[in-house]
């Protein structure tokens, strides 16, 4: 992270901003960001729940993401693909908002703290520590939003519901008390539906089932995201700097370096901790896809995952990782572009 002298430079020349525009910049900034790219990556995003949903089944319900993909569209049509989509749109901008606000303002905190001059660039390790503080900052705004839109993305697989049930040779049918017909007119619940019946079930803590993975994936994941993005945009800065033979600043940053640097960053991100991920989807749909009966108490995370490795070893836990992967890097890529870009556009 140490940059040449005479290529790079932190950026700490310009006049402090007040903190309240600040955070008012990573608030809008982020929640600008985070809602462009879910409305992008949310079909994805389905497929990634639904893969990981039927780990505990005794039959899988598809062969995989083309498979879930190809049915999806088959049986639900567009609506299908973007079923729960409101909930985890108000989600990623208040993720967003959250992790930016958090990320900087740890940022700031580790600086004062440090007895290194405050015009020194921070380094990698307080980078990712920023990163992870913010991850988990975030984790708890993020677990209720996630509750509701894994319940919704399941909807259509859930047994013994008026709505729908599972045809193993077709698909999705009708059950045997109601036609087609009214299968195509009976409303699913919405969000702010399924919102209220968890807290009419099992009260305000309910709303926070599966916290532990999301605390794992964010803090975890907070970490990489941000340290991978501001490695490899500071390489591409220092690149170009010295091609130059000018001094670059971080704020210097190119739309298509942060866009390269934010999806490495996702890439990354997805793949270190995603087995967290993936206990807690199947956590948050156990009462749609495996109800467990009144009474019964829910599975611990620690539990969940001893029985994913019972039915599916390892193999289990990276239930929809390939097409997570692959939807994070154009997500992440266009998280970052339209951050830095607004950012370089409009200093408070």
């Amino acid at each position: 992270m140490d940059a040449p002298q005479d290529t790079f430079t932190w950026d700490d020349t310009r006049p402090p901003s007040s903190n309240v525009f600040r955070a008012i910049k990573d608030i809008t900034f982020g929640s600008i960001a985070g809602m462009v790219s879910k409305v992008f990556e949310h079909p994805f995003d389905l497929i990634k729940v639904r893969l990981q949903s039927q780990v505990l089944d005794p039959t899988a319900r598809f062969n995989g993401p083309i498979d879930c993909l190809v049915r999806t569209w088959r049986n639900e049509g567009i609506r299908g693909l973007y079923r729960g989509l409101p909930a985890p749109v108000v989600g990623a901008m208040a993720e967003n908002a959250t992790l930016f606000l958090s990320y900087n303002e740890l940022q700031n905190l580790l600086r004062r703290l440090d007895p290194q001059p405050s015009s020194q660039d921070p380094t990698l390790s307080q980078l990712a520590l920023s990163g992870a503080g913010a991850g988990a900052i975030t984790s708890f705004v993020l677990t209720p939003i996630e509750l509701v839109k894994c319940k919704m993305q399941v909807q259509m697989l859930a047994p013994n519901r008026s709505t729908a049930v599972l045809s193993t040779s077709t698909g999705y049918t009708a059950p045997a008390t109601s036609g087609v017909a009214s299968l195509k007119r009976t409303a699913l619940p919405g969000p702010v539906s399924v919102f209220v019946s968890v807290i009419r079930d099992t009260g305000f803590r309910g709303l926070w089932l599966g916290q532990t993975g999301t605390l794992i994936r964010e803090t975890g994941g907070g970490a990489v995201w941000f340290a991978c993005k501001e490695f490899v945009g500071i390489q591409l800065i220092q690149r170009r700097a010295k091609s130059l033979g000018q001094q670059l600043e971080r704020k210097d940053i190119l739309p298509t370096e942060s866009a390269i640097a934010g999806a490495c960053a996702g890439g990354a991100y997805n793949l270190s901790l995603f087995p967290a991920d993936t206990v807690k989807s199947i956590m948050q749909t156990e009462e749609e896809l495996r109800p467990r009966g009144k009474g019964v108490p829910a599975r611990s995370f620690f539990g969940t995952a001893k029985e994913m490795y019972r039915a599916q070893g390892i193999r289990g836990f990276y239930a929809g990782c390939g097409i997570t992967v692959a939807r994070s890097i154009p997500s992440s890529a266009i998280i970052f572009l339209i951050y830095d870009g607004l950012s370089r556009h409009f200093t408070f």
